[in-house]
């Protein structure tokens, strides 16, 4: 018994009846190990069983009294209250969803013992009727925008300014400020999710033959590409389309980094030598928003859709090239993340009728002839 189940706590006593909150205890200590057996990190395994707790302090159940009316009432609750979006909403019951099919396998003791403890037993109780469907490969709702041009050239000159004010009014933070200024040029400059590019390092820029004009900038091996579940870190190689964020890599390098002492490994270091805080540089990025009045919908993930954007409709570089530039697996994600500027539609319309009056040497383009049905002879 010790063994299978991994503690006697929650076992029946002749003056008391079985423990229920120590039971589930043991089964989610017990997932936990599953998951970390499957290659899962901790914040994705706690993430997990914060969900299931929350389930479980919703409906006032443990998880062999659930029923599917209580996932309907709680989703129903998460979405037309605390106002989840669809997104939100998948991963919620997707939680839900691998903790029951842990519970209920016949691999694991732990429905024989509910049946024998509590006479009962756990089900699945997010099935085809109750879950939300993922009708696209990407959900990203109708408020979130990329940057124009003309936005972008605004946001990044007035980042470089406030360096330089707090630089010059010799207050502490300057060289964090730099770092993190820094750090978004990067995260647009190659197109980069926001732990890929926290976790970059020193060594992974690299000279590329084909571009020698970059100099050690013309490659970025990105290690911790996003995952597929129970997979390690995806790794691709970048190549260098920006030249200005190149230079401001070799800047920093050179003048900036050096200051947060030896031996230098991360590109965006801390004082203490760990990894620039998420927090931190989303912080840094709405505090810049916010002062430039540029509205809703850009957030710091929008830097990684703007390049997306630009690099295909602005720059005229190959889809499928940027697909693999961004490490989607499917070109179709690529097409959801290229949101053109209001103006695309009309320059491009203009491109192609320039396009076809130049290949018809000048002559007008013709109306067709009305189609009268009948056959020709």
């Amino acid at each position: 018994m010790v063994d299978k189940l991994g503690g006697l706590s929650f076992l029946p006593l002749p003056d008391r009846e079985p423990e229920k909150d120590a039971f589930l205890g043991e089964v989610l200590t017990g997932w936990k190990r599953q998951q970390f057996a499957k290659n899962f990190v901790e914040k994705t395994v706690s993430r997990r069983v914060n969900r299931v707790l929350l389930f479980c302090d919703f409906t006032g159940k443990f998880p062999w009294e659930w029923m599917p009316s209580d996932a309907d009432e709680y989703f129903s609750h998460l979405v037309n209250v605390r106002g989840l979006v669809q997104e939100s909403i998948r991963a919620y019951q997707s939680d839900v969803s691998l903790f029951c099919a842990y519970a209920t396998s016949e691999s694991y003791p732990w429905n024989e013992a509910c049946g024998r403890l509590f006479g009962t037993s756990m089900s699945q109780v997010i099935t085809d009727l109750n879950k939300a469907r993922h009708t696209q490969e990407a959900s990203m709702g109708p408020e979130k925008r990329v940057f124009d041009l003309a936005e972008l050239q605004q946001f990044f000159d007035f980042a470089d300014d406030e360096v330089q004010r707090i630089i010059r009014s010799k207050v502490k933070g300057g060289l964090a400020a730099w770092r993190d200024v820094t750090a978004l040029k990067v995260c647009y400059g190659w197109g980069l999710r926001h732990d890929e590019l926290r976790r970059l390092d020193l060594v992974d820029f690299s000279a590329s033959a084909k571009a020698p004009y970059f100099g050690d900038y013309g490659l970025l091996r990105v290690r911790n590409g996003k995952a597929n579940k129970g997979a390690p870190k995806k790794q691709r190689t970048v190549q260098t389309l920006v030249d200005w964020a190149a230079e401001a890599v070799a800047v920093w390098v050179e003048n900036g980094l050096p200051r947060f002492g030896e031996p230098i490994r991360h590109l965006f270091p801390t004082s203490t030598g760990g990894v620039v805080a998420e927090n931190d540089l989303g912080s840094r990025f709405n505090g810049f928003v916010r002062a430039l009045g540029l509205g809703p919908g850009v957030d710091i993930h929008g830097l990684r859709r703007s390049y997306a954007t630009h690099m295909i409709t602005v720059y005229g570089y190959d889809e499928k090239f940027i697909s693999m530039q961004l490490g989607h697996a499917n070109t179709s994600t690529t097409t959801i993340y290229t949101l053109p500027s209001a103006d695309f539609a009309a320059k491009e319309m203009e491109r192609v009728l320039t396009k076809d009056l130049l290949t018809s040497k000048g002559r007008l383009l013709l109306k067709p002839a009305r189609n009268t049905g009948r056959a020709p002879r």
